[in-house]
């Protein structure tokens, strides 16, 4: 009886060590699966590693902070037609991450960085039928967990500013549910 009880426990403590590694891997796992996805262009793989409702939420809250930023002294400025503009800006934004923010938008997008890849002869043979060279925008990411339901991946956009995808934790499963642009708005 004292052997199997002891069976069971090392047994036990094996599987929970197992469980915890493939949960602390899962962001890795995450990014790998998005590198995958876009190399290959296949949307259903990204749809299983980006949470498309959660990161259209929170790109819309950043496009209407940044419209509000950015055009704050119109309205303040500008008085009803100021606040009127404002208000089309946002809507504008909103829709546009609607569309973009989705399976089919990304595809799209993805189908047109293919096509002009190929136009612009940036494939991985130099041949313009070729293969468009496959984007990687967490390329030589900056890695950290802000805690154990939250991981950060951060690159430098094209101005040396940081670009931070947020990856949460949902169940055992980890996902793209943020991006957020940290640079300041410029005056």
């Amino acid at each position: 009886m004292q052997k199997s009880l002891k069976s069971v426990l090392i047994i036990a403590a094996i599987v929970a060590a197992l469980l915890l590694a493939y949960v602390a891997a899962g962001p890795y796992l995450a990014i790998n699966g998005i590198r995958k996805a876009l190399e290959t262009q296949d949307v259903s793989a990204l749809e299983r590693h980006v949470d498309f409702p959660a990161l259209r939420v929170n790109m819309k809250a950043h496009v209407e902070d940044y419209i509000a930023r950015r055009g704050g002294g119109l309205a303040e400025s500008g008085g009803l037609l100021g606040a009127m503009g404002l208000q089309v800006a946002s809507g504008l934004g909103g829709a546009a991450v609607d569309a973009m923010v989705t399976p089919l938008g990304i595809g799209a997008l993805l189908q047109g960085r293919s096509m002009w890849m190929r136009g612009t002869g940036q494939t991985v043979d130099g041949d313009t039928y070729g293969t468009p060279r496959p984007a990687d925008p967490l390329r030589d990411a900056q890695l950290r967990y802000e805690s154990t339901s939250r991981f950060t991946a951060t690159v430098p956009d094209e101005s040396g500013q940081p670009v931070v995808a947020v990856f949460q934790r949902q169940g055992l499963r980890w996902r793209l549910s943020d991006v957020r642009f940290d640079a300041p708005p410029t005056d």
